[in-house]
């Protein structure tokens, strides 16, 4: 989430059986142009979300170095700014009346020294300051509150107003690691998953006694994906110092375990439609490898497997249509490639795109209902990263 940077972090370090929504395209893949998104002076930029009217949302770096929460839109670039630190992001899209939520450091010093939002552990600079999730509107940032600790991240927010993030509580964590800034650890207290309405927090219930969770999307009928586990160290996908080890969905008050594709951990949703299909990570036996999944109340948890080569896969993002998009990664961590599914199968974004592009694409974050992907590419030729928006090109697939 967040700064939810995956992409930044990681380089640190047969066919697709579908549920009801996800059938294979009747015509032919899909072309795109792609028009690359600018900065803010810096030079690094990610984007995480589109809408349907194609306002894309993110965030991108100044001159200084620091990282602001930025909207795209067309060739307008809005820098909605921080609470008085020096980094902020927006994972979601903004709402039907323009709300936007996201995360930002405040000028206050953390007590426990916490890189909450994980902006330093994903390449920002160190502020040592508080992060809270928070609520824009008409150029304003109000800070949401936690559950009694100093930090909180705002993930998304429906037409409603409603508001799915994560919050900590004053409580000391037992399943943190040691406090090490030397090997990246940094959380100290538990950190829950939550919901906001009204300026409003709710907590909400974690599976199996899990101590920590989040909350990562939510529609516009209530329903709230997210997961629940340990402390950890950052994981890169979601920002957060989290190991995973349920995937859920909590569908106005009940909690519901997705299930695994057979690993005991690693289990995490990153994204939902408004059909309550949910995309994500899971294990598979032995939980040495993980894939991406889709999961439906119908079908279940289906496997959404890596590019052929390549050994794992994560699904982030799935529009209305039941289109799906996320990433694909070799066995050292070193490759990645961004994919949509095509006609059933994972198919590489980047041989859907003009072949002299100036980026190498290399996640799917998300898809609007018009067809049109945003995420994380690289310069071909700098190898700074930039995020992107992919156009279907008209006629090129006329379901889209």
């Amino acid at each position: 989430m967040k700064s939810r940077s995956i992409v930044i972090a990681l380089r640190m370090l047969g066919l697709l059986v579908l549920p009801a929504g996800l059938a294979a395209q009747e015509n032919s893949q899909p072309r795109y142009r792609v028009v690359e998104l600018g900065t803010l002076g810096g030079t690094y930029s990610q984007s995480f979300s589109v809408t349907s009217e194609g306002v894309v949302s993110g965030q991108a770096s100044l001159a200084n170095g620091n990282w602001h929460a930025i909207l795209w839109q067309g060739r307008f670039k809005r820098d909605l700014g921080t609470l008085g630190g020096l980094n902020s992001s927006v994972f979601g899209s903004p709402n039907a009346i323009g709300q936007v939520v996201g995360e930002a450091e405040t000028s206050h010093s953390d007590p426990n020294g916490e890189d909450f939002c994980g902006f330093y552990a994903s390449g920002a600079p160190w502020s040592g300051t508080t992060c809270r999730g928070f609520l824009w509107q008409d150029g304003w940032m109000i800070p949401l509150p936690t559950l009694g600790g100093y930090n909180g991240a705002a993930s998304a927010i429906n037409n409603q107003g409603v508001v799915a993030g994560n919050a900590e509580t004053a409580t000391t964590d037992s399943t943190c690691p040691p406090y090490d800034p030397t090997q990246g650890q940094y959380q100290v207290l538990q950190d829950k998953p939550v919901v906001w309405e009204n300026g409003h927090i709710k907590e909400l219930p974690t599976y199996g006694g899990d101590p920590d969770g989040y909350a990562i999307a939510i529609n516009n009928h209530g329903q709230v994906a997210g997961g629940s586990g340990t402390c950890s160290t950052n994981d890169p996908v979601i920002g957060l110092y989290f190991s995973p080890i349920h995937a859920l969905l909590w569908d106005h008050g009940k909690v519901i375990n997705l299930g695994s594709l057979g690993g005991a951990f690693g289990n995490q949703a990153h994204g939902m439609n408004n059909r309550g299909q949910v995309v994500g990570a899971s294990d598979l036996a032995g939980d040495a490898v993980f894939h991406g999944f889709v999961w439906s109340q119908s079908a279940g948890m289906q496997d959404v497997p890596p590019l052929p080569g390549d050994t794992y896969s994560i699904a982030l993002a799935i529009n209305d249509r039941g289109e799906v998009g996320g990433l694909s990664i070799d066995a050292t961590f070193t490759t990645l490639r961004a994919f949509v599914v095509v006609e059933g199968v994972p198919t590489d974004l980047n041989t859907l795109v003009p072949a002299d592009s100036i980026l190498q694409l290399q996640t799917v974050c998300g898809i609007n209902s018009r067809g049109e992907i945003t995420g994380l590419a690289v310069e071909k030729g700098t190898g700074q990263y930039r995020g992107y928006l992919a156009i279907p090109l008209a006629g090129a697939n006329s379901g889209r």
